[in-house]
């Protein structure tokens, strides 16, 4: 078989379009890695050949993000799920053994994947509060209102963390920028599944950042961290029951994850060494400033197009708002979207159908959607208007 492909038009949210080239690497590399005679999947994640994926892997994230040495990286197994689910157990714990209080976990909710972080916070047993929620705000999701909207707690220093979602992948809202400075000494969190490595980042400001490979930098199976070193002094077993707080499950207890190169548990090395290629490939281009030029052209190209025609397209995120990673918009006569989408795949556009809990269409522009697909889709988008005004 041919590892040849016509380059796709795809613009699915994840799993996600990886560059070509990557693929085609790590399809050798599956069979024959490094001219070991066996597969990257099939070596020892404790070999010298396994641990050097990883290593090579946290090393080239640390250049393409200059992660200061305060800053940990590390991966474990799942994706968003296993990572704010992990956050919740370990960040209480970090604070608890700092200041010998147990917090509040607080959570600033602006879309599906942070309210779900909040909701398993709370689901295991761990006292939240809520900073923001711009449902309740605004009566929708589709915005981040103003920092006065917010309802900030007047001793913040009793916050344990505080977590937000960087963007929002199924709601199309993302931070132009995040008001650190009206929380001075709080662990900030940030779940960056959906724009990680879309944009340059001073990590120096977080706590942790995190978030799933298959978004934009890999395939699903790991999820990559960012913490604090600071936040690996956890408190003992015993002193977590003393305190009533819950206990992280080993694999996923951050301190000895870090303490085993990310290979406590078996580490998917396979999964790791496509990152690892996605990330020479960016490095190769010129790293994140280049990206984040590149993705704005994509992202202004594209809402220029869908304004254009305000009585065909609806689009539901407030302007100042809209996500550079996932244009979501519907079609303002529903009973046209299967027409769309049969259009859209006649002309070899896919990956365009909203998600399932908001309906309408979302087109994900990440790292490896190229210019010229972006185009292609504004063509269409062009198209159809002008057949349905």
């Amino acid at each position: 078989m041919s590892l040849e492909r016509e380059e796709p038009n795809y613009f699915g949210a994840g799993p996600a379009l990886l560059p070509t080239n990557v693929l085609q690497q790590a399809a050798k590399d599956l069979i024959n890695f490094n001219g070991l005679g066996l597969g990257v999947g099939e070596i020892s994640h404790r070999s010298k050949d396994g641990a050097a994926v990883v290593e090579q892997t946290s090393t080239n994230l640390k250049k393409l993000l200059n992660i200061p040495e305060t800053h940990e990286v590390f991966f474990l197994q799942g994706g968003g799920t296993t990572g704010f689910s992990s956050i919740a157990t370990n960040l209480t714990a970090a604070h608890a053994k700092k200041t010998g209080k147990i917090g509040k976990a607080g959570y600033v909710v602006t879309g599906t994947w942070s309210k779900k972080a909040s909701e398993e916070a709370a689901r295991l047993g761990i006292e939240t509060e809520i900073v923001l929620d711009s449902k309740k705000v605004d009566g929708h999701f589709g915005t981040i209102p103003s920092v006065d909207k917010w309802a900030i707690p007047k001793d913040v220093s009793k916050l344990s963390y505080l977590y937000f979602c960087d963007n929002e992948t199924v709601n199309g809202v993302e931070f132009p920028e995040f008001p650190f400075e009206k929380f001075p000494g709080v662990e900030i969190v940030a779940d960056m599944s959906s724009n990680f490595l879309s944009k340059k980042v001073d990590v120096s400001k977080y706590g942790l950042i995190f978030g799933g490979a298959q978004k934009n930098v890999g395939i699903a199976g790991i999820s990559i961290y960012i913490i604090k070193k600071s936040l690996l002094d956890l408190p003992t077993v015993d002193e977590l029951k003393k305190l009533g707080l819950p206990i992280t499950p080993i694999a996923f207890d951050y301190p000895t994850v870090v303490k085993n190169q990310s290979a406590y548990n078996t580490i998917p090395t396979f999964t790791v060494h496509v990152v690892n290629l996605v990330l020479k490939n960016l490095l190769e281009k010129g790293g994140l400033e280049k990206q984040e030029v590149l993705n704005k052209v994509k992202a202004e190209i594209l809402y220029n197009a869908l304004d254009k025609y305000p009585s065909v397209f609806n689009l539901p995120v407030d302007e100042n708002v809209r996500s550079k990673m996932n244009v979501v918009f519907t079609i303002k006569d529903g009973s046209l979207d299967e027409e769309f989408l049969k259009g859209a795949a006649e002309n070899k556009l896919s990956g365009l159908k909203g998600h399932r809990s908001v309906g309408g269409m979302r087109a994900s522009i990440y790292n490896a959607v190229t210019l010229e697909s972006v185009s292609l889709l504004v063509k269409y988008l062009d198209e159809f208007a002008n057949a349905h005004k």
